[in-house]
């Protein structure tokens, strides 16, 4: 178990010049949060509670989101970039006196998982430094991780300095690592930037701790934990990685996704059991769907809460705030904000529901709008339960409808319209006999014969 002293050293100071945008890199999201979110709550959920962020001097942002974490949290500026011993170097200041082992993070490393910081603990306790390897398909321009026949890593050599004997080598250096005590930091004083780069590579710590007796072993875990991001392409592969892990789970705690790979879910996405997702449908931040209910195709929901049994969709869209109760059914091309929808409900088609409750059993007929913004402010609207609303209405807020009234078609309500009553709100309808014939032939004579005006326009 991790000890309360121990301390994560968060790399997040990268420019990612290649995803050629203004946004720090790690700010940038996998499935729904930024990057370093990710790798926090990873470190958090492991144990590491207490962490240093190195960050450019660009970075406000990263500063924000990560907050101080109530004083556990600290923040090191690495001004110049000049490699990741540096970045860990600018950290080293920042450690408290009783820090105990340190674990070395990258803000861009999203799909980390407490398991492997745990694993890197554990491994620990039978040496004084570990780092983490992996086995990729390509090893492209990894660093090479170097063993000797008894298991202990005798040096990481970057690729770009490496022999074309080492470049054969498979098992690569996913860039994590961990102190098994804080004074160990001290090794990073002999770093010397002698390699291509100019920099001061972390990997170079291998080579200098077993010079000084070290003992040094590696844990090696899942290609897909260590994926780094440094492009908009390897950032669609950490979405597409992630999503595999999110449904896997859903799946497992008993939702059904009929089209798994057509399903977006997000980090925090609750799906209880027996619920059942069909294709294409997308999960925003904040969505909890309970027993039994059905989301069903092309719908998107966002900060949205479905009961037991309510259908939603298809072609359903929940934005922030929508709670829709047991049993109520969401029907295609509806959209509800910032609404509760209470058991029994139906808003079957076409309808806009914002700022606004529907009591339980009220029928919303197709067309209707609740009209809640005025230019200026956002206004309520209240239906009651029992309430029906005739199709092609628009409630015009602040308004409300009370228990078991009616409102008829076409209506515009403005005004309050009392339990059990039926409120009609639309234009008289006038029928002019022989108006049609007379219209027709006016335009089918030639131009020039026409009666001027043609027919009374004023019918």
């Amino acid at each position: 178990m991790i000890d309360d002293n121990a301390v994560a050293i968060v790399l997040a100071a990268g420019l990612g010049t290649r995803m050629r945008s203004a946004q720090p890199k790690v700010l940038h999201e996998i499935a729904g949060l930024p990057m370093l979110a990710h790798v926090l709550a990873a470190a958090e959920g492991a144990g590491l509670s207490r962490q240093v962020i190195v960050t450019g001097p660009d970075g406000e942002g990263v500063r924000t989101l990560a907050g101080d974490a109530g004083g556990r949290r600290r923040f090191a500026v690495q001004s110049e970039r000049n490699g990741t011993g540096h970045a860990v170097l600018t950290a080293r200041c920042k450690l408290a006196g009783d820090a105990g082992s340190v674990f070395v993070l990258y803000g861009d490393t999203p799909l980390i998982r407490a398991e492997t910081i745990r694993a890197m603990d554990q491994e620990l306790g039978h040496a004084d430094l570990v780092v983490v390897s992996f086995t990729p398909d390509d090893p492209g321009r990894y660093g090479r991780l170097i063993e000797d026949q008894a298991g202990n890593v005798v040096a990481i050599r970057e690729h770009a300095d490496a022999s074309a004997e080492e470049r054969g080598i498979r098992t690569c250096f996913s860039g994590l690592m961990a102190f098994g005590r804080a004074r160990d930091l001290d090794l990073l004083d002999d770093l010397r930037p002698d390699n291509v780069q100019g920099e001061y590579y972390l990997t170079d710590l291998v080579a200098i701790g077993r010079g000084r007796g070290l003992t040094i072993r590696a844990v090696e875990v899942d290609p897909v934990d260590v994926v780094g991001v440094n492009s908009r392409a390897e950032l669609a592969v950490a979405e597409e990685a992630m999503q595999e892990r999110l449904r896997a789970r859903a799946m497992a705690e008993g939702a059904t996704l009929v089209a798994p790979r057509t399903v977006q879910l997000s980090h925090d996405t609750v799906l209880e059991s027996d619920v059942l997702v069909e294709p294409n449908v997308v999960f925003g931040p904040g969505v909890r769907v309970r027993q039994g209910a059905q989301i069903r195709a092309f719908s998107h929901l966002e900060a949205a809460e479905i009961e037991s049994g309510a259908i939603v969709g298809p072609f359903a869209r929940l934005r922030p705030g929508a709670h829709i109760g047991e049993g109520a059914h969401i029907g295609n091309f509806v959209e509800i904000k910032n609404a509760v929808i209470d058991e029994g409900a139906k808003a079957n088609h076409l309808s806009y529901i914002g700022d606004a409750h529907v009591g339980a059993g009220a029928n919303i007929g197709a067309g209707t709008i609740t009209c809640n913004y005025d230019g200026f402010a956002k206004h309520h609207t209240e239906i009651g339960a029992g309430a029906f609303i005739g199709s092609n209405s628009s409630l015009v807020a602040p308004v409300s409808v009370g228990e078991g009234a009616y409102v008829a078609s076409g209506s515009v309500v403005t005004r309050v319209v009392e339990a059990g009553a039926l409120a009609v709100a639309r234009g008289r309808q006038e029928n002019k006999p022989g108006w049609s014939e007379r219209f027709r032939e006016s335009r089918a004579r030639p131009r020039k014969a026409r009666k001027v005006g043609g027919p009374d326009r004023s019918e």
